[in-house]
């Protein structure tokens, strides 16, 4: 017996790393998936976490640096450096 189908919208389960990578994101989907898994790091102890957003427009770096100002867990955050993905990847310390 099949399972049945799930639709493209259903909830995919993510692994919870250091790192996520938002190439396989619609930018709409950004403002729920960055808070909530900003609280599930927190939650497992993890307290450094890298945000691939890539380089582009600057339009999606953008969008997350807002998310990222907003959130009462964050303590700091910056662009990555020549060894963590330069200014495609933002670098953020949680409390």
């Amino acid at each position: 017996m099949n399972p049945a189908p799930q639709p493209d919208d259903a909830p995919v389960a993510l692994p919870i790393t250091w790192e996520l990578d938002l190439h396989t994101f619609r930018p709409s989907d950004l403002g729920e998936l960055i808070p909530a898994y900003l609280a599930e790091c927190r939650a497992r102890g993890i307290t450094a976490v890298r945000i691939i957003h890539g380089k582009g427009t600057g339009t999606l770096r953008e969008t997350v640096h807002a998310l990222l100002r907003r959130s009462p867990l964050v303590r700091s955050f910056r662009l990555g450096d020549e060894h963590t993905g330069s200014w495609g990847a933002t670098l953020v310390s949680l409390l």
